[in-house]
């Protein structure tokens, strides 16, 4: 006999295990499908969490490094990897269990294995004690991610990496070349370089993070041209070959040295939709040119009875966008009038310092033609980056010219993801320079950085001296 269920969600990440919980919160018949033992996907298991452990790690030792400005000296901090990798390992287990233990208070049927659609509204499980057929009202397909690999990088070699096995943390090399400037490459290579490693970074493009704007991007590039061996920009690998001693890597482009020698290589160049399903040709969903499933604003397929969230359904590819989505499609599902429309979606680098930014860059409005002014204030002037010793920060507001609405929110500096929530509240919210500046932000933070940038628009900023241009 068949299972019967009203919503089967395949793919128990972010976006999956959020639909699966708010949709039992709702009142219905859940099965949640995974092969994992736990619900967590690539975020808990393979990409945030750990990554943001490690990257704490990271933190702490560069932070006591610093403090011999401040005339505290420590000596120099021992790794040991094994335990480094047993606490990483130790976070992800905690949360994945954790989300496991919710699961069952909600009383959802949570079935681990791999599924293949059987038509429109059947699917069947493959796991170790066998097979399950599941029938199910709706589908919310959230089937996340996977990290992009390259033809001519193809290396059969434990030496190459990607970002899921470079959080393994198999050793410490003692040299390491990251393909790709993006965000994953430099968050791990700042692992990678702070606990040892001399990192080199590659990057196609003229500039890191290619996405963000470049006055935010500066104060990190600045940093990780003292901490990493070398950036080569508007360059590309072209071959990648192994020897005795580690990976051969010929470079095409603005480098010097066209060939260099590594320990080990780490691939992160992207990620690609999990779109591939077994059995989707079993139903009218359709898949756009970039593998992305297409969807309607409630995030409903061509297929009425399935619907497609998170990284698998499009751009930009990130949890909190996926969370959001689920609670749309579930709300759908249930014959609620919603549909997926959020104004900003907020990016953050979790490099030190941290780059987060939502809404429209500055970069963009200048693309479409939008009349913008952008507000800046330096962390320079700012009282806590001083007391803290990191006043290389930035934050900055594009605004709409003639009414002063924030269009826009950029903040480059330590702890700049804790911040650009206010960002995104104030772009969803509708909100002018005005009513920034009207809040009374707590002396001495960093939040106040937003407030100051709001008074700079109007040429008032208590602490930097910028008239307004008449």
């Amino acid at each position: 006999m068949a299972q019967t269920t009203q919503i089967a969600v395949l793919g128990a990440g972010p976006g999956g295990y959020a639909a699966a919980f708010y949709a039992a919160d709702l009142g219905m018949q859940v099965t949640l499908i995974d092969e994992e033992k736990n619900p967590g996907g690539v975020c808990l298991y393979r990409g945030c969490i750990p990554s943001k452990a490690l990257l704490h790690v990271a933190k702490v030792v560069d932070e006591a490094a610093h403090a011999s400005k401040w005339g505290v000296t420590y000596g120099a901090p021992a790794i040991d990897v094994d335990k480094l990798r047993a606490y990483k390992q130790g976070v992800v287990d905690k949360l994945t269990a954790g989300v496991g233990s919710v699961a069952k208070l909600r009383k959802v049927n949570y079935v681990q294995g791999r599924a293949t659609l059987t038509g429109p509204k059947s699917l069947k499980v493959t796991g170790a004690s066998g097979d399950t057929d599941i029938q199910f009202e709706h589908l919310i397909l959230a089937t996340g991610s996977h990290p992009t690999k390259i033809p001519s990088l193809a290396l059969d070699s434990p030496r190459m990496m990607d970002s899921t096995s470079g959080l393994e943390l198999p050793d410490v090399p003692k040299s390491l070349l990251v393909v790709g400037g993006g965000y994953i490459g430099l968050e791990l290579g700042t692992v990678y370089a702070t606990i040892g490693s001399k990192v080199s970074v590659v990057e196609m493009t003229g500039g890191l993070l290619p996405g963000a704007d470049r006055d935010l991007v500066q104060p990190l590039e600045k940093r990780l041209k003292t901490l990493f061996a070398s950036i080569m920009l508007n360059t590309k690998v072209v071959k990648v070959a192994e020897e005795k001693d580690g990976i051969r890597v010929t470079f095409e482009g603005d480098v010097t040295e066209k060939e260099q020698l590594f320990d080990r290589v780490l691939v992160a160049i992207g990620r690609r939709p999990n779109s591939k399903v077994p059995g989707l040709d079993t139903t009218r969903v359709k898949v756009d040119a970039k593998g992305f499933i297409e969807t309607d604003p409630q995030r409903r397929t061509a297929e009425p009875s399935i619907f497609a969230i998170g990284d698998v359904a499009g751009e930009p590819m990130l949890a909190h966008k996926a969370s959001h989505e689920a609670r749309v499609a579930v709300e759908a599902i249930a014959g609620h009038k919603a549909v997926f429309e959020p104004q900003a979606i907020p990016a953050v680098v979790f490099t030190d310092p941290e780059i987060a930014w939502c809404g429209l860059t500055e970069a963009q409005a200048k693309e479409q033609g939008v009349d913008v002014e952008v507000a800046k204030f330096p962390w320079g002037a700012l009282s806590r980056a001083i007391t803290v010793d990191r006043p290389e920060g930035l934050t900055k507001l594009v605004l709409e010219k003639s009414t002063g609405r924030v269009l826009g929110v950029g903040i480059s500096g330590s702890g700049a993801g804790e911040l650009i929530a206010e960002g995104v509240l104030a772009i969803e919210m509708g909100a002018s320079a005005e009513d920034l500046k009207m809040v009374i932000h707590p002396h001495p933070t960093l939040s106040e950085s937003v407030m100051e940038a709001a008074e700079v628009f109007f040429g008032q900023s208590t602490h930097v001296f910028k008239p307004k241009r008449k």
